[in-house]
Parts: C-alpha cells; sequence; structure tokens
C-alpha cells in the first residue's frame, strides 16, 4: 500500500488473521451466513480498537485478596451511530462488547435533484451532545454519507473531537475528504483499498456490503 493515511486514521493491526477474514468477506462466491459470521468477527476487532481511542481515567479497587489494584476507567460514556442501512449490521458488535449501549439512526441518501448527500431522518439519544460517538458504517468510499452524518452529529451539539467513524473497507478517496472536512476526529478502519473505480464503487472492495449482510443482493 503505497497510500499513507493521515495520523487521523488508525489502520488495524494487519495481521494474518484479519487477512483471512477479510479474503473471506471479500469472495464474490461467500455464502451470506459465512459472510454475516466473519463481517461480525471483524467488526467486533473494529469496536474493541474504537474503544482503546477513548479518554480514561485512573481508578483504584480492591481486588478478593483485599489488595489494591491502580487501573484505569473510561471517562465518560458512549453511543453507537448507524448510518442507514448498512451500518445497521455493526450494531451487534457494538452491544456485545459495550452493555446496554445507546444507538441512534441516521438515513442519509443522495437527493436526486441536486445528487448530493441528504439527510433524511435522524434519531438520537437525547443527551448526545455529552457522548462520545461511534460512526458505524462498514465502507467509506466517496466520504459523502459520512460527512452527512458527521455534519449532523454536530449540528446536534457533538464536538468534532468526540466522534469516531468505524468502518471495514476505506480508500484514499473518503478518507482524504472525511480528514480534510473534519481534522479533530478519528477514522478506525480494518483495510485500506486501492481506491474508486469509475462508477465510485471501491476498488477491489467486496460489493454491496449491506445487501451482501441482510440477504437482499439475489
Amino acid at each position: 500500500m503505497t497510500f499513507q493515511p493521515p495520523s487521523q486514521v488508525i489502520l488495524l493491526p494487519q495481521t494474518q488473521q484479519l487477512k483471512a477474514l477479510t479474503t473471506i468477506i471479500r469472495d464474490k462466491n461467500t455464502q451470506r451466513a459465512d459472510f454475516i459470521f466473519y463481517s461480525d468477527r471483524i467488526i467486533r476487532i473494529l469496536v474493541e480498537e474504537g474503544l482503546n481511542h477513548l479518554p480514561v481515567v485512573e481508578k483504584t479497587v480492591i481486588t478478593p485478596t483485599g489488595k489494591e489494584f491502580h487501573g484505569i476507567d473510561f471517562q465518560g460514556r458512549i453511543c453507537g451511530i448507524s448510518i442507514m442501512r448498512a451500518g445497521e449490521s455493526m450494531e451487534q458488535g457494538l452491544r456485545d462488547v459495550c452493555r446496554s449501549v445507546r444507538i441512534g439512526k441516521i438515513l442519509i441518501q443522495r437527493d436526486e435533484e441536486t445528487a448530493l448527500p441528504k439527510m433524511y431522518y435522524a434519531k438520537f439519544p437525547p443527551d448526545i451532545a455529552s457522548r462520545y460517538c461511534l460512526l458505524l458504517d462498514p465502507m467509506l468510499a466517496t466520504g459523502g454519507s459520512a460527512i452527512k452524518a458527521i455534519e449532523t452529529l454536530i449540528d446536534y451539539g457533538v464536538a468534532e473531537e468526540r466522534i469516531l467513524f468505524l468502518n471495514l473497507i476505506s480508500c484514499p478517496e473518503g478518507i482524504n475528504a472525511v480528514v480534510k472536512s473534519f481534522p479533530a476526529m478519528k477514522i478506525v478502519t480494518a483495510e485500506i483499498d486501492a481506491g474508486l473505480d469509475e462508477k465510485l464503487y471501491i476498488d477491489p472492495g467486496l460489493g454491496d456490503f449491506g445487501c451482501r449482510y441482510f440477504g437482499t443482493d439475489k
């Protein structure tokens, strides 16, 4: 990979396990059950890595031996925000790691008149402005939907530096667009592909993630 991602991008360690998992979900012959299972494994890794970049405070506890242990605790509350519909596939992975986590939703589609992303629906926890937000969308292509989602969160009072965008597959064009618009936020991604093709699909990509995950591709 010749593209050097900016400092705001956290790329998962490119281990053999991760490469094997992404190979399975990229394969056009992978059955839906396997696609879901192995995508969920990657999503779990993404969420765990995202939590690593939230602020912490020192915390001391007493162990069953009666001794003190000086550890840490997360500072502040979090919530997940899924960009419908593909982002909803990542909600369970977040719930598996963060018990009783609150999850908001946002629907963004292209405006037929302007051809620009438009926010059609947003439902967030009422105290979202005080929370750290994990924005969920498996693919980062042009960055249009992500930018509109981030703009919406900021309009609701969320500080830019409190937003972490989690995705499985990204590309330089999308990364650069998001980082240019919002330099204070972070992106956590599993793999960075070569770029976009003439149809603005990620190349080599994995097709339509939402359709493959929810079974509407055939």
